[in-house]
Parts: structure tokens; sequence; C-alpha cells
């Protein structure tokens, strides 16, 4: 497959291989079993926000944020390192060396924020792996009063192509209000096309976000989800705020998920050692979800590749939040798996945990 960033530099390689990072590498041991252990028992896991991407197309400021992240010694060559995560064929180590069966790569639109990883990149991606990736695609929204109609066929169109299970957007990336109903045909193809919306919402550390409640607060998004009764929502990052490393649109989250049976939650990021160094905030959020009695609407995401070891090390630390939070097997293997194949009607094979 052709790599669109050239060759990872000799440095970053040998740093993946140092660290068992970038790569999943078989040194002798075999590889990692499929799933994560439950009590003796493996149970499939899928990862559904992962992010692919083309380094050229993200803005100069997100480029340091990004390479910032890489410890050392992958950090001295930290650009080439940030480039090679995004690749698919990374991706997919990163996955296997998690035990992780399935994940979903997100289109985006954002060139003022986290930048473009456009439908056609995620297209190619997914012939990487077409039984373990699925798509969720994107449209531009900064040039919405010429080109919306334009951008709405787009959308369409690459839902109908091959591995696209979705579509994914980010208000606070692209700058556009989660109530204005000039964007409301997004959620409408949504419901037309019986294909689930994954909306970040939460404050972002990315520079250039837009921070405000309306960009960020999921109550902003509450007329939306009872107008697209049929669309499907998946509240991303249950409205964390990442500048304060505080639960903010917690509360909302579970009230409109415990209220429409159209909302779904995700927990991604929020949990990581850099947005939650004690792993508090994760085993709150966790808790309170199944206290609430909604772990059926909870979906499994990470929001990797990040840095290396990320992918791995937030399944690990979801896993523990919910054994201490009292979750069942039954409750741990709907929240890692199956409610994503219930939702977006993937069907996950047997050998996803062995």
């Amino acid at each position: 497959m052709k790599r669109r960033f050239g060759r990872t530099t000799p440095l970053a390689l040998a740093s993946a291989f140092a660290l068992g990072a970038l790569v999943s590498l078989d040194v002798g041991c075999g590889a990692p079993p499929r799933g994560v252990d439950w009590n003796g028992k493996r149970l499939a896991v899928v990862d559904m926000h992962l992010h692919p991407g083309d380094w050229d197309h993200v803005p100069e400021d997100t480029r340091k944020f990004l390479a910032s992240r890489f410890p050392f010694p992958i950090g001295l060559d930290a650009e080439a390192a940030a480039k090679g995560s995004l690749l698919p064929e990374s991706i997919l180590g990163e996955i296997d060396d998690a035990g992780i069966w399935g994940a979903g790569l997100f289109a985006i639109y954002a060139p003022r924020t986290v930048g473009i990883a456009s439908n056609e990149l995620v297209a190619e991606d997914l012939t990487f792996a077409p039984d373990r990736f699925f798509g969720l695609a994107s449209l531009r929204v900064d040039r919405w009063t010429t080109d919306r109609d334009a951008e709405l066929d787009r959308l369409k169109s690459t839902l109908s192509r091959p591995g696209f299970v979705g579509i994914k957007v980010a208000h606070a990336h692209q700058h556009f209000r989660m109530d204005d109903p000039a964007f409301f045909p997004i959620y409408e193809i949504s419901a037309s096309l019986g294909k689930p919306l994954y909306l970040h919402t939460g404050t972002s550390p990315f520079p250039g976000t837009s921070q405000e409640p309306a960009y960020t607060d999921p109550a902003y998004l509450e007329t939306a989800i009872q107008q697209f009764s049929g669309a499907k929502f998946i509240l991303g990052h249950l409205g964390y705020d990442f500048e304060e490393k505080r639960h903010a649109g917690l509360d909302t989250c579970i009230r409109l998920a415990k209220t429409y049976s159209n909302v779904f939650l995700e927990p991604s990021a929020l949990g990581s050692a850099s947005s939650d160094p004690t792993g508090a905030n994760l085993k709150e959020a966790m808790r309170r979800m199944r206290e609430a009695g909604i772990t059926d609407r909870i979906l499994y995401g990470s929001d990797g590749p990040q840095s290396p070891g990320f992918v791995k090390g937030y399944l690990e630390r979801t896993v523990t939040a919910m054994k201490e939070t009292g979750y069942t097997e039954q409750e741990a293997a709907d929240v890692l798996a199956r409610n994503f194949a219930r939702v977006f009607g993937v069907t996950i094979p047997a050998e996803a945990a062995e």
C-alpha cells in the first residue's frame, strides 16, 4: 500500500522497536491474545474512536501540540513519529498490541484546529483492514453558506461506500453551534440513512477550538435529539472539560441518555493519564452511568492513537474502572463491543476474543 507520508526515520523506528510502540512486533513471544481478560474469560473489544490523518493538513500549532506528547527517545524525532502514528498499518499495530479486534476511523474537516482527515483518506485506510476497520465520514462546514448542498451530497455519497458506518462532527473544532438549525440537515441525513452520528462534546485542548457552551455543552444538542428521533446521537467524551480536567457535561449526558432512546455515550480521552492522572474521573463516570442503568448506551472508544501505547493503556484504564465500579461480565461485554455491534449493525466474529 502506498505510504502517504514516506517512510518513518530510522530513529523513530528504532525507538518504536525499543518501546514496543508505533508498530506491533513479534519478538518471539507470539501475538497478544484478542480481547481483554474478565475473570478468566476474554471479552471482545471494538475501539470506535481512532484518528488516521495527513500530517500535511494539520495546522502548525496542532503539529507542535501532538509532537509534544511523544516520550523520550521518540520525542527526539517527534514529527516523524507523529506522522507514522497516523498510518493505517500503525493503527492496526496499536489495536493488535492491545488485543482489540475492530476500530472506527474518523474523518474530520477542521482546517483551523485539528486539521483535515478526508473521507477519501479514510476510504483508502479502510482497504488496509476491511474486516476490522469501520469508517465515520465527515464534511466541511466552514463554507456552509455557499457549499452546503454540495457538502451534504458528498457526505451522502461517502456513506454509500463500503465500510462507512456513521458520521463524525466536532462542533468545537469545526466552529458551528450545536443548536444552529442551518446545520440540522446533517442530523437529517443520519436519520434517513440509518448512520449513527458521533459528536465531540466538551472543551478541547487543541489550539483554535471554540470553547463556548454552544459549541461544547451537550445540552445544546437537545433540540436536534428531539427533532431527529430516528438519528442515533453518540455524545463523545461525556462533555468533559479538558481544560480544567473535570466533569462538566456528565450530568447532562446521563440525563439525555435516560430521557431519549436515541442517545448513546462514549467516555474516550477523559480518562487518560494526562487528563485524569489519578483515574478518579473515569471511575466516577463509569460508576454513575452504571448506577443510572444505561450500560446498554455506552460505546467504548479511546481517541487514539495520540502517543505510542495510548490505545492499550486507555483500554486497561477503562477495564480497571469498570471492575472497580461493579460492572458485571455482561455489562462489560456490552460496553466493550456488543453495543457498538448493535448500534452500527456490525457483526463481531467469534475470533474477536480468543
